[in-house]
């Protein structure tokens, strides 16, 4: 592979050179060994069509959609793919649900003592609380933090059939109503994560129809339960995003320091290093072994809960990027320790943990790594007790490191304004969201699309696709809120600089130089995308309660990867917004589905999905239905 077939960023590319001359396998060449890039495409038709079953012992079956050539048990190629995709939904959904899980498990340990923590914002932790009825004007601040993690496992317990009180409280009551007259109104995440499993049985529901209604009714569920939950209790802990610089690329990494980088989606251990490394005495302990310091890094969504809230120093230090950098990071000979938490540590790492000197350690009960049998299973009341063990393997593990690995050094380093938020975005607007909802209105800004992606090799190199698509959009005045891993793909292609004011059109320059804010707003993980929902819904109401799917927004996943992200574009679809996708999905091979997913669904909840490779016509695609949009409301 070469050039923008590995990556957009100089740095990984860099690092891919230093890789292959070690002899080591990495993500692209394993990629291209698949057969994916290559000309004719040598994977499965039926696989990448999503026409193909292995659920039962009759299987593997092929279907065919256009001959009715169906499963053993009957099942067409529409449900075939469906059913998959409602399976990967449930597999997104249940991982966003552990997230949330070890955030209220953390909160609730706050709130009786028994970690190192503090409520860091007490009047988001009031608001939030005020919004379920909780009483909150008089009572401490521990007794409403436990108030409202009481509140919220109750409703993530209640049966399938029992309403949720979370996504009742917080969606747009027209969305409320449209998914009750469709019947996919929610209850608990656990009830529904079964109802959704269950469906899934061969001979239980081969209905393509009944599937996606399915799914949209679990992605409800996720998106108000596990998603708005989990950040705003993240916020309660450790503090709302609000701009400021952050350090990013790999230049980041000076191999001179001892590096720890936390790994994956919980900031929880990472914030907690942070806090011990900057007493005096751990940067002593790191000295004594002929360190210059001891920083953190902070490293793919992990990294991105820390940056969006705390601010950069000598110690918490910059940002590195997302998934796909992985190996090249742990290539560049300047990692001491890698803390996994619960997503996005590669298989491999334990092979590179023991070529290039570094401590790799799971931290979460979920991961597990082939012939790795150190671990540290994050529990909130041993918390600093874990920070200090993990910050004392690394100074431990320094010397051998530097002795013995030779780093890769120059990489690129720059900043960007990271940490926006619905708050800071209104803070920013003056404490009310009408300069925005003004420049809307006037054309200043044509519309806005949340960017929510992960990072893929599928058609081109890591965050080509996404980096192209993101300046086309900003080029035509549409506001960018980035979120997920595609976010660190605009941070460090320098899309989230005010110097990228340079890179859009004249209305929406205009805004960014009388606000001081970049195109593309940094606005958090892909954990966020409930947030982001939150957002819409304000703006639904502050434009008189217009539908949502009217408002001229889009949702775009230019790289999405893997099953949270599936089930993200279906809420997106039953929220009713225009949703780009690429890569194409594997469910080409249900016609009828595809033609559902496409076409018929602006008829059913207003959200219809996009899929386009080419980034121009993809953004043109955007920008018609934002112009539709903007003219339906007469603006």
């Amino acid at each position: 592979m070469e050039g923008e077939r590995i990556s957009h960023h100089e740095s990984i590319r860099r690092a891919y050179e230093r890789i292959k001359k070690d002899g080591i396998t990495n993500i692209w060449d394993r990629y291209e060994a698949q057969g994916l890039g290559s000309n004719p495409d040598q994977r499965c038709p039926f696989c990448q069509e999503g026409v193909r079953c292995d659920l039962c012992s009759n299987g593997p079956c092929r279907a065919d959609v256009a001959k009715d050539k169906r499963g053993v048990c009957g099942i067409t190629g529409d449900g075939m793919a469906m059913r998959m995709m409602l399976l990967r939904n449930v597999l997104g959904a249940s991982t966003y649900q552990y997230h949330t899980e070890q955030t209220i498990k953390t909160l609730k340990a706050v709130a009786n003592g028994k970690t190192p923590f503090k409520i860091k914002d007490p009047n988001k932790l009031r608001t939030f609380a005020k919004r379920f009825d909780i009483p909150s004007d008089l009572l401490p601040e521990d007794e409403i933090a436990l108030l409202l993690c009481s509140y919220v496992e109750a409703d993530f317990n209640r049966k399938y059939d029992e309403p949720s009180y979370i996504v009742e409280t917080l969606a747009p009551k027209e969305r409320s109503a449209l998914w009750k007259k469709l019947g996919i109104f929610p209850g608990g995440i656990y009830g529904e994560m079964m109802f959704a499993t269950s469906s899934c049985l061969t001979n239980v529901d081969g209905y393509y129809v009944s599937l996606a209604l399915k799914a949209m009714r679990l992605s409800i569920a996720m998106a108000y339960q596990s998603q708005i939950v989990n950040e705003y209790c993240q916020d309660i802990l450790f503090g709302t995003p609000k701009p400021h610089p952050m350090r990013v690329d790999l230049g980041v990494l000076d191999p001179d320091y001892v590096n720890v980088l936390p790994n994956g989606h919980e900031p929880f251990l990472g914030f907690a290093m942070v806090e011990l490394a900057r007493k005096p005495e751990w940067q002593e302990r790191a000295k004594a072994v002929g360190a210059k310091g001891v920083r953190i890094i902070a490293n793919i969504e992990t990294g991105q809960e820390m940056i969006q809230r705390w601010e950069m120093d000598d110690v918490f230090y910059g940002f590195t990027g997302n998934w796909i950098m992985q190996e090249a990071v742990l290539a560049s000979g300047c990692v001491d320790l890698f803390a996994c938490d619960m997503n996005c540590s590669m298989p491999i790492d334990p092979f590179y943990a023991e070529r290039y000197k570094f401590k790799l350690i799971p931290v979460s009960q979920i991961v597990a790594f082939d012939g790795v049998k150190d671990r540290m299973n994050y529990e909130p009341a041993e918390t600093e007790k874990q920070a200090a063990e993990l910050l004392q393997m690394a100074i431990d593990n320094f010397m051998e490191r530097r002795a013995t690995v030779e780093p890769l050094t120059g990489l690129p380093m720059r900043e960007a304004i990271v940490g926006f938020s619905t708050e800071s975005i209104i803070e920013a607007l003056g404490g009310t969201p009408e300069p925005l909802i003004k420049a809307i209105t006037n054309g200043t800004i044509r519309g806005v699309a949340g960017l929510v992606s992960c990072t893929s090799l599928r058609d081109s190199g890591q965050d080509v696709h996404s980096v192209q698509i993101a300046k086309e959009l900003i080029k035509r005045n549409i506001l960018v809120l980035s979120m997920g891993c595609g976010n660190a793909a605009m941070q460090v292609a320098g899309l989230c600089s005010l110097e990228a004011k340079e890179m859009a059109g004249n209305g929406l320059k205009a805004v960014c130089e009388l606000l001081k804010i970049p195109p593309v707003l940094s606005y958090g993980t892909c954990t966020d995308t409930g947030r982001i929902a939150d957002l819409l819904a304000a703006l639904s109401y502050s434009l008189g309660g217009i539908s949502v799917s009217d408002l001229p927004v889009a949702a775009v996943a230019p790289e999405y990867m893997e099953q949270k992200a599936t089930i993200d574009a279906v809420f997106a679809l039953a929220f009713g917004l225009y949703t780009y996708v690429n890569p194409v999905p594997t469910v080409t091979g249900g016609s009828n589905l595809v033609k559902l997913l496409t076409e018929d669904c602006k008829q059913v909840t207003g959200g219809v999905m996009n899929v386009e490779k080419d980034p121009v016509k993809a953004v043109d695609g955007i920008l018609a239905h934002i112009e539709g949009k903007r003219a339906k409301l007469g603006i």
